[in-house]
């Protein structure tokens, strides 16, 4: 038995040696394109976690800086879980405790692959690794007891099935042979089945007596070929029975039958066949599986005729070809076996299955055709036609995918793209494969796209106006502007700013504003229409982008005018100390153009319409205004009991709403030469059209009068006082008496008349509160100055100055005179002021 184990351990030295050499020339060895790399690597099962299982950058020949820029990873696999990529290191180490019974079963050489992708450029390396058995199972039976029953009549030679142990390991590990205790009766043959299982038949090398042994019990033992050895045991037991002495034989040592996979329960597979040479109840023969416990026995079952149905699900994906072992055994308990090898037929039963490794959203607008979006593994389970799968965009739409390694494939861009057309795509890739019929699938990829700034903002109009009536308050919003912008986010955000620019010299700022966010034009100041009628400037909208666009546009601002203005008469002109008159000869027929009121309105449009109406007239019969020109005419015939002087009040009305007015007076003299309009009119010098003025200055003067009119007296009375006393004094003295006498005593005022000269001089001015008049000197003669662009205006000036002579001393002046005067004073001032109050 030792002996067996050496050599056992010297043999697998040695093949390990050779699979080592093997491994070393898969290692250097590489075939494919330039984007692909194949390596393998042979590791024991049940490696700590974090074990290193090959240095991939070293034997790929790649830089551990193209392992990081090519975000190196493992991306495929169905056994990816038990490796992790280490790229900072470039090593491949276990990332779980790899058992390989559990990943592979009995099948060898155990191995996964996995397969590591870089991008940028694309590249794709198969990695192939192969886990090695360690002896960590025990061979084991299904059963801790076999029971045989046995007829003494059994001849030597004849052969009972022993069931098979089952030793997870494989290879030198896995079970190597069977070992039977010693007893008297049997003996123990090994086999090996076509691939190579083994199993053991219990050989009767001496006849059985039940009278003398009726029961038999021993051991078999299996034992695998690992270092340390392990075994496992079961307990044989044989009842002798009698008579039938022979056993059932298969007719074929070995059955081959075909099932399609996803078969209906109760389809047909195979019939088995045993032969017994027995008659009679010996040659009734039961079939059944030689493992009752194994899970075949829930997806077949076999009939007592030896038809086998299928009982369960069968999948192609899952296993390929199933091994039955049939028993047939008679009456007398003799058995024989078979293997029945099933295959299972692949149908398109299996869609495909797209799975994502990179996909980049969102993506920007500018980028150029051909820009990778997104990566896509495809597989498909089946085999064959049914496992070939092509890929295509489901809609229409600027992308397109191509496939450069196998079951990958590259989303990438197929146009430019514009975020202010499309901002998102719903990309749908179907997966479709070459069964009949065949199957697909679709993976929808949401993708946004990302907005750089390539729009500036839009006005709606290339001009905008707006009315703004004059007057306005301060701050008043004017208009809004709108620019609208397709960008999004930050370039979309509009700012408004107004461009510099001056009108009549002053800064635009002066005059408007706006609102940077809002786009809200407010007037800065009030505006009046008479100076300024409208604003021209322009605006920029620039928007937040980094370099930011901008457009313009031009304003226009219209300043409406409003009734602000009364109407300014320009003739006849209003004089504050003259009268104003237009001359009617008595001769005048109907219709006469006396004169004409010229006015003006600095307003516009129907504010500055005017028209003319006769308020007051000292006869309205004799004339009439014309509405609109504001012509006096006369609308009778002029007689002789009509008075010379004639009063006219004319108002004067713009259109405006509400309306504004002017009065203008005019005085018009009904007479045929100037000597009786002057007669006529020298009494109302002082009329009440006098301003407030001239009745202020005549009460002062009365005031000053009075005051020296009253220290006048007192000193006359003091002086008379003074020189009564003198005179008592010199009489009571017996002094001659000499009367005073003033050397200059006589009448300073010539005959008493004071000269006047009148100096009439037509003045035109805008403004009737004014008076242009020039009042010329005192002279020793009367002159009558007319104007003759007048037009029969006359104006009277009065100018005087009178000349007296003083007396050398007032104390000589005679009382009497001296009284004289200054009453003559007191009732001048007194019928001036009568006169302008009442006048």
């Amino acid at each position: 038995m030792a002996h067996r184990i050496q050599g056992l351990m010297q043999w697998e030295k040695g093949r390990n040696g050779f699979v080592q050499k093997v491994f070393l020339l898969l290692v250097f060895g590489s075939f494919c394109d330039f984007t692909t790399g194949h390596i393998r690597y042979s590791i024991p099962e049940e490696m700590k976690k974090g074990s290193l299982i090959g240095n991939v950058a070293q034997d790929l020949g790649l830089d551990l800086k193209r392992l990081r820029s090519g975000r190196a990873r493992i991306v495929s696999g169905e056994n990816a879980q038990y490796t992790e990529l280490k790229a900072d290191k470039g090593i491949l180490v276990v990332k779980e405790k790899i058992d390989r019974e559990q990943l592979c079963g009995d099948t060898t050489p155990c191995s996964f692959s996995l397969e590591m992708i870089l991008e940028n450029p694309m590249e794709l390396h198969q990695i192939m690794v192969e886990v090695t058995d360690i002896n960590d199972h025990s061979p084991a039976f299904k059963t801790h007891n076999l029971s045989f029953e046995i007829s003494e009549s059994a001849t030597t030679g004849a052969r009972f099935s022993l069931t098979s142990a089952d030793d997870a390991d494989v290879e030198i590990n896995g079970l190597k042979e069977y070992v039977l205790t010693e007893n008297d009766h049997f003996v123990l043959q090994q086999h090996s089945d076509a691939d190579g299982k083994k199993y053991a038949e219990m050989v009767l090398q001496k006849q059985l007596d039940r009278e003398k042994t009726p029961n038999l019990s021993f051991k078999l033992i299996a034992v695998d070929g690992g270092v340390p050895q392990k075994s496992g045991t079961v307990i044989i037991d044989v009842t002798v029975l009698d008579a039938n002495d022979n056993a059932p034989v298969f007719n074929q040592s070995v059955y081959k039958a075909t099932v399609m996979e996803n078969a209906p329960k109760e389809t047909y597979v195979i019939t088995v066949k045993a032969i017994d040479a027995d008659y009679g109840a010996n040659n009734i023969i039961t079939y059944y599986f030689s493992d009752r416990n194994s899970p075949l026995a829930d997806l077949f079952r076999i009939t007592d005729s030896g038809a086998i149905y299928i009982k369960g699900d069968v999948d192609y994906e899952k296993v390929k070809k199933y091994e039955l072992r049939i028993d047939a055994k008679d009456q007398g308990g003799l058995t024989d076996s078979s293997k029945v090898i099933i295959e299972v037929t692949d149908v398109n039963d299996n869609a495909p299955d797209i799975s994502v490794m990179s996909f980049t959203s969102p993506v920007s607008e500018d980028s150029p055709p051909g820009t990778t979006i997104g990566i896509i593994n495809v597989k498909d389970l089946d085999s064959g036609d049914n496992g070939q799968v092509s890929c295509k965009i489901e809609q229409n739409a600027p992308f397109k995918i191509k496939s450069n390694l196998r079951n990958y494939y590259t989303l990438v861009t197929d146009s430019v793209l514009d975020r202010e057309i499309v901002s998102e795509y719903n990309i749908t890739v179907v997966a479709t494969d070459g069964g009949i019929p065949p199957l697909s699938a679709k993976k929808t990829f949401s993708l946004k796209v990302s907005d750089v700034n390539d729009n500036a903002p839009v006005f709606p109009q290339s001009l905008y106006s707006a009315f703004l009536p004059e007057n306005n308050s301060p701050g008043v919003s004017v208009l809004t502007l709108i620019a609208k912008d397709p960008d999004e986010n930050q370039n979309a955000r509009v700012s408004y700013i107004v461009e510099d620019s001056s009108i009549g010299g002053s800064p635009i700022s002066q005059y408007v504003s706006v609102n940077v966010e809002t786009g809200v034009i407010q007037a800065v100041r009030s505006f009046d229409y008479e100076q300024i009628k409208e604003l021209i400037f322009v605006v920029k909208a620039q928007d937040g982008g980094s370099p930011p666009l901008s457009s313009n546009v031009t304003v226009k601002i219209l300043i409406q005018d409003q009734n602000d203005n009364p109407p300014q008469v320009l003739y006849p002109v209003q004089t504050g100390g003259s009268v104003v008159a237009e001359m009617v000869p008595r001769s005048a027929e109907v219709g006469y153009l006396v004169t004409k009121v010229v006015a003006v309105d600095v307003d516009s449009g129907q504010n500055a319409w005017l028209s003319y109406k006769l308020q007051k007239a000292t006869d309205r019969a004799l004339f009439e205004v014309g509405l609109q020109n504001g012509e006096i005419r006369t609308i009778r015939q002029v007689t002789d009991k009509d008075a010379v002087k004639q009063r006219l009040t004319v108002i004067v009305e713009d259109n405006g709403q509400p309306s504004r007015s002017a009065t203008v007076i005019v005085n018009v003299a009904v007479a045929d030469s100037f000597p009786e309009v002057l007669s006529e009119f020298t009494d109302s010098t002082h009329d009440k059209e006098y301003n407030d003025n001239l009745t202020f200055y005549l009460v002062l003067a009365l005031a000053v009068v009075s005051f020296l009119f009253i220290t006048c007296l007192v000193v006359i009375i003091s002086v008379k006082i003074y020189r009564w006393r003198q005179s008592r004094i010199l009489y009571h003295s017996s002094l001659p008496v000499i009367p005073y006498y003033p050397p200059r005593y006589s009448d300073t005022l010539g005959t008493g008349t004071l000269q006047h000269v009148y100096n009439y001089e037509v003045c035109r001015t805008t403004d009737s509160r004014k008076s242009d008049c020039k009042f010329g000197r005192a002279a020793s003669q009367n002159v009558l100055v007319m104007d003759p662009s007048s037009t029969g205006t006359m104006q009277r000036m009065q100018g005087e100055k009178s000349i007296l002579d003083e007396p050398d001393s007032p104390l000589e002046v005679s009382c009497p005179y001296l009284t004289y005067f200054c009453v003559f004073v007191l009732i001048y001032i007194f019928l001036s002021i009568h006169t302008c109050y009442y006048n």
